[in-house]
């Protein structure tokens, strides 16, 4: 399935401005405040309370002070879960982020679901070689299609290992924002759901790979909802289809990507899913992430 009831997400502790990242992640701004990890839990906080308000199992694990990492509140990017019990960790570029895998996050999810197999891509990183996780690849699971951006933080090379090792299919491009710099993550450009892919198609400056993305997307079954540059540097393309436990659809995503949206995005976007927000201010300015980057969906097997 494309979606999933069952959430990762990891509630932080030194949550702050990382230097290490904030080279190549134009979304990131230094924060003036002195009081950036309390807003931040607070944030956090609210935004797992209103998943579980909605039905969304949502499991949460405490980060630890030591070692220092500043964007462990964005476990996506070093793991990904599947549906045939397989665990993928991840290259990453920045030092400090290679520290948030940690085997006792593994250990805890296997009490409750099976975690089979890991495939442990790291070693990557003695190349200087990355590909960090569901942030570097937005997965159509249903079609097995492993959509990215190419960046320093998103190689060829590693993401068709990934795909050789896990059957997906590699669709890879160029993104640019509107400075002309590339876009660090795929997924702050795109989200695709089980019917339907936001998108920012004005991102993709080459034709033939603006035109090769949207077929690919449209072929697959999926209506294409596009999204400005404007709007994608508001996060609106940072959104995550997620389930309830009675079966609702939900698309989850901040309220500053809610508020970008105009009225005919909303309209598209709600027959689909039902959408729900939380204002995640303080962590998109200083992580530079959004909504769907703080939320691991786990689709492995239940025990």
């Amino acid at each position: 399935m494309q979606t999933t009831n069952h959430i990762l997400m990891i509630r932080p502790v030194d949550f702050k401005f990382n230097a290490q990242t904030a080279e190549n992640n134009k979304f990131q701004v230094a924060s003036e405040q002195d009081d950036v990890q309390d807003k931040a839990l607070k944030e956090f906080d609210g935004f797992a309370a209103l998943l579980r308000h909605n039905g969304v199992d949502v499991t949460v694990i405490d980060d630890t002070l030591v070692p220092e990492k500043p964007d462990s509140i964005f476990p996506n990017n070093w793991v990904s879960f599947h549906e045939d019990g397989s665990t993928f960790l991840y290259p990453m570029f920045s030092e400090n982020r290679r520290l948030e895998r940690r085997k006792d996050i593994l250990d805890t999810l296997n009490e409750k679901f099976d975690v089979s197999h890991v495939s442990d891509l790291s070693f990557y990183e003695f190349q200087d070689r990355f590909l960090e996780g569901t942030g570097s690849m937005v997965l159509d699971r249903e079609n097995k299609i492993a959509y990215a951006c190419i960046s320093v933080r998103t190689d060829i090379d590693v993401l068709s290992n990934f795909c050789m090792l896990s059957g997906y299919k590699p669709v890879y491009f160029e993104a640019l924002d509107d400075q002309g710099f590339p876009i660090y993550h795929t997924n702050v450009m795109m989200c695709i759901g089980d019917r339907f892919a936001v998108i920012c198609l004005d991102a993709i400056p080459d034709t033939i790979d603006k035109e090769m993305v949207k077929r690919s997307l449209s072929s697959s079954g999926k209506e294409v909802i596009e999204i400005t540059i404007e709007q994608m540097n508001k996060f609106a393309g940072n959104m995550l289809q997620v389930n309830g436990k009675a079966g609702e659809s939900f698309l989850v995503m901040s309220e500053q990507a809610y508020l970008s949206l105009n009225t005919a995005q909303i309209n598209q976007l709600e027959k689909y899913a039902r959408i729900i927000y939380a204002p995640l201010y303080t962590i998109e300015q200083n992580g530079g992430g959004s909504a769907r980057c703080m939320l691991a969906e786990v689709h492995l097997p239940v025990r």
